[in-house]
């Protein structure tokens, strides 16, 4: 439930609303050196205490502690490494050093989980063995449990500041321990009342709990190493920013894949079939741009399209050369440069504009009464007025 409320609450903040890489990372730093302090402290007094007040219960929960500041290390560690440049070997950057440490985490707490639980069924086998717990156990408990909700609440508010998965899963980590705290003091209670089985009941809930946000954690941070897509929603905010892009006539083929808290875009955009190829790129360059301010987004490749489709029609139809070396033969060796044609390749067929100078006039007469040229649908001819545009 902890988790659906986590996803929850990233879906509504706003898209534009991240950090820079700068203040994530010092977030980071100062965050995950606040949470090892608290668990440093907890972990040590749950641990010695619980084994004073024999009670199973708050041993667990101090090695729960202990894990999270294993964890902390963990994350301190990915936040250096993750927000590196990009070098030769990383071309898109170290952002995935982030999933990869959600990935360890949640791995911890899966193995931390699973040895609470074996450690309290093997204390089912003999229950007559189980000691009375001292009721100091209690007041270490319920510090331990505004402690760690503290903890939370302060972590979870820097994780969205500057929108990092990876905060946010050490924040739920934090959060996983408060309840078992309660779960603990409960335990405690039930025990102190003459239920010695209430002690390592919670240990047993606790381990659960643990091993519940483990998986949860872990199966989302492996899914996003394996290309994870964005979901239905983020994917149409996409298409319609780049629809809504000057020159675009349609968005298709958008691809994604998460690298850290950002996301990657592949996507094909089709555009008016007879602009030029430097009017292409520059709508090209105007999508990406949109993309990576109102989104979180890292990178963008484009793939303009000026037909309809890519058709497998396309990879058959003459190049440029072929067509001109058609043309040169009704109209004399050496009459048409390279550059004077132009060619379209849409839906599979060709059409072709030939470029001629004012002077040429006799020249466009005989390029209209061309015989017809295989796959070629339409041919203009254009003279062109040269030099510069009247100034006044």
């Amino acid at each position: 439930m902890v988790l659906d409320e986590y996803k929850m609450k990233q879906v509504i903040m706003p898209p534009t609303d991240f950090a820079d890489s700068n203040q994530k990372q010092q977030a980071a730093q100062q965050s995950t050196l606040v949470s090892a302090v608290v668990n440093t402290l907890l972990s040590l007094a749950q641990i010695l205490i619980g084994m004073f007040a024999h009670s199973s219960g708050l041993v667990a929960d101090g090695i729960h502690s202990l894990s999270d500041l294993l964890a902390d290390f963990v994350v301190l560690i990915a936040n250096r490494f993750s927000h590196k440049a990009a070098d030769e070997d990383h071309p898109y950057g170290h952002l995935r050093f982030e999933t990869a440490a959600s990935l360890m985490l949640g791995g911890l707490l899966l193995v931390v989980g699973l040895g609470m639980l074996w450690s309290s069924a093997m204390k089912f086998r003999t229950p007559e063995l189980i000691p009375h717990v001292h009721s100091v156990a209690l007041w270490v408990a319920l510090v331990a449990l505004f402690a760690k909700e503290s903890l939370f609440r302060y972590m979870l508010a820097v994780a969205q500041r500057v929108r990092s998965s990876m905060l946010a899963a050490n924040a739920w980590h934090a959060r996983s321990d408060a309840a078992s705290s309660l779960v603990v003091a409960l335990g405690i209670i039930g025990n102190l009342m003459g239920f010695p089985l209430f002690d390592p009941l919670a240990a047993a809930i606790v381990g659960f709990l643990v091993s519940r946000m483990g998986w949860h954690f872990g199966y989302d941070a492996f899914q996003d190493l394996m290309d994870r897509g964005v979901d239905v929603a983020h994917l149409e905010a996409l298409a319609e920013t780049l629809c809504q892009t000057e020159g675009v006539v349609n968005a298709h083929d958008i691809r994604t894949r998460k690298m850290g808290d950002l996301v990657v875009v592949d996507a094909h955009l089709r555009v008016g079939s007879h602009i030029s190829v430097s009017e292409g790129h520059q709508v090209a360059l105007q999508a990406e741009k949109r993309l990576l301010d109102l989104h979180a987004v890292s990178d963008a490749t484009i793939h303009i399209d000026a037909d309809g489709d890519d058709k497998v029609a396309n990879l058959v139809l003459p190049s440029r050369q072929m067509l001109l070396h058609q043309l040169n033969l009704y109209l004399g060796d050496g009459t048409l440069k390279l550059e004077q044609l132009q060619v379209h390749y849409l839906d599979g067929r060709v059409e072709m504009d030939i470029l001629l100078p004012s002077s040429a006039a006799a020249l466009a007469d005989r390029c209209r009464a061309l015989p017809a040229i295989d796959k070629v649908t339409r041919l203009r001819v254009f003279l062109q007025i040269e030099g510069p545009l009247n100034e006044d």
